[in-house]
């Protein structure tokens, strides 16, 4: 009864409004069915550490410090970079980049699509937030968990916690917060443009070539960048090489689930009222917000561009899906021309340009990195 009452007595308002979160970020993964395998566990580990008292996390016993299961599983997992790259490799095992070897052109969209990282890294200088964390910020914009959560965590950023929730809320609701972007910026003629689809064979070798070649191009281009792309192609060079089926499978299915879990309730030991809770955090959402849709607006802009000057016409739209996430962005581009005009399939363009993002995000996440450092 009477640690009852201690628990009572330490019980602070903010905390409930850290369950409440919770509770929204798991609904939001029930309900809505929005990244269910990250918002669940990140939901519930928020409500975990906000409770009074948590053994859950590290804390302050009688003068000693009794070490709690998620700070030490975060040490191992998240401080080290384990979980994400990891992750990378599950990620590289999932991704066919059969539509972007065919029409190698769409790798202009991935980098035209990271505009809004760069722009959102300056906008929050003005801020007045330290490198590091605007950096860290700006990552959001490529909607791509996992480098967001390696980025934030290598420069050591203050802010973890919200530009973790931030990068895979805005990663969720993709779906939501593209179509009206992508229809503000385009006219019902630039979206009804169709783009025959005559897809190129694509060799093994070349399938097993690309993986080496990109990494071995992205360390000479951005060296810090090198653990990132290294671990996404290895993934990839696992699918394509043919004599590792079982392993592939296992990276796309058992070890991309089991690390998104642990890496969803691991990640809530920063989301605690004390450090969750301020206006930073409502800065930084906004921030996140802003990059993404910049993001979009840039891989539009840069489809229309080339319109100006290529005979055969690019749909806008396609450019938008030169963000990483994948393969969400494709699928939410060919909806959209399917809508305009139900005889226009955008699937395979818009994915080679969904791969060339995720392959662009990791390149721009080195280039932070080497900008700004520890």
């Amino acid at each position: 009864m009477e640690a009852l009452f201690e628990n009572f007595f330490n019980f602070h308002w903010q905390m409930a409004v850290m369950w409440l979160l919770g509770g929204i970020l798991i609904w939001l993964a029930i309900k809505k069915n929005m990244e269910p395998a990250l918002l669940l566990p990140m939901g519930f580990g928020a409500i975990l550490v906000n409770l009074p008292m948590s053994g859950a996390i590290n804390q302050m016993i009688d003068g000693v410090m009794e070490q709690g299961p998620l700070d030490t599983l975060f040490n191992a997992g998240i401080a080290n970079e384990l979980f994400p790259l990891l992750l990378f490799i599950g990620i590289g095992a999932m991704i066919d980049f059969g539509p972007l070897l065919s029409n190698p052109k769409m790798m202009l969209f991935g980098a035209a699509a990271q505009f809004g990282i760069f722009f959102t890294f300056s906008l929050a200088s003005l801020f007045d937030f330290e490198l590091k964390d605007a950096a860290s910020i700006a990552i959001i914009g490529a909607a791509d968990g996992p480098t967001s959560i390696f980025i934030a965590n290598f420069l050591q950023s203050n802010y973890l916690g919200a530009i973790i929730v931030a990068a895979y809320s805005y990663m969720a609701l993709v779906p939501i917060i593209q179509p009206p972007v992508i229809r503000l910026i385009t006219t019902k003629k630039e979206r009804q443009i169709r783009m025959p689809y005559n897809p190129k064979s694509v060799s093994k070798t070349t399938r097993i070539l690309f993986p080496i070649l990109i990494t071995i191009i992205a360390g000479i281009v951005a060296p810090r960048s090198v653990a990132l792309v290294g671990f996404l192609m290895f993934g990839n060079l696992v699918r394509e090489c043919g004599v590792l089926n079982g392993l592939s499978e296992s990276a796309q299915n058992e070890l991309a689930n089991l690390i998104t879990l642990l890496l969803g309730i691991t990640v809530a030991t920063k989301m605690h009222y004390e450090s969750f809770l301020s206006p930073q955090t409502l800065l930084i959402m906004f921030l996140g917000l802003f990059a993404f849709v910049f993001d979009t607006v840039g891989g539009v802009l840069f489809a229309k561009l080339l319109n100006l000057f290529s005979k055969n016409k690019i749909n806008p739209m396609v450019g938008a899906a030169g963000i990483s996430a994948f393969p969400m962005s494709a699928r939410v581009i060919h909806k959209m021309g399917l809508k305009e005009d139900p005889q226009n399939f955008l699937l395979m363009h818009a994915a080679g340009a969904n791969v060339a993002g995720q392959i662009a995000s990791v390149i721009a996440g080195g280039l932070m990195l080497g900008l700004i450092g520890r």
